[in-house]
């Protein structure tokens, strides 16, 4: 069995390794006509005129500078979404904060002396019984702000 698991795994990684080989060759040949073709523009370039060269070159120069704009006006679109997206993201936490807030404002002054009561005797128990900890349920939002905090 484990003989087979080893030649299974062997089989798969040269199927890979095939697959990746042929998408390579694939990509060398699409490289290679697009030099072949650049080699062809180059050459007719040289037989041109002087006048005619510049202008070809500004004109290649111009077509270089607008598809670089475009990627540019792409990306630059990809990122105002993606800061909508956070906006959007830090106005509910933002929400969420104020929600908190406004409940922790309600609890009675009692109430929250005697959770301060509590955290002191909570910060002895540490020493005698480490990880344990005894709690109201309603209590247990304090609770955990007071450990992030």
């Amino acid at each position: 069995p484990f003989l087979r698991l080893l030649e299974a795994q062997l089989q798969e990684q040269r199927r890979e390794h095939e697959e990746e080989m042929e998408a390579l060759r694939n990509q060398v040949d699409v490289m290679q006509e697009e030099l072949e073709k650049q080699q062809q523009a180059f050459l007719q370039t040289l037989q041109l005129s002087p006048e005619v060269q510049v202008e070809f070159g500004l004109q290649q120069e111009i077509t270089r500078l607008t598809n670089e704009n475009l990627d540019l006006k792409e990306l630059l679109e990809k990122l105002e979404k993606n800061e909508k997206k956070l906006k959007k993201q830090l106005k509910i936490y933002m929400k969420k904060v104020q929600d908190f807030e406004a409940f922790q404002a309600t609890v009675p002054a009692e109430r929250r002396q005697h959770e301060r009561n509590m955290q002191v005797t909570v910060q002895r128990k540490e020493k005698d019984f480490q990880g344990m900890l005894e709690y109201y349920k309603e209590d247990e939002p304090l609770l955990i702000r007071n450990l992030i905090t």
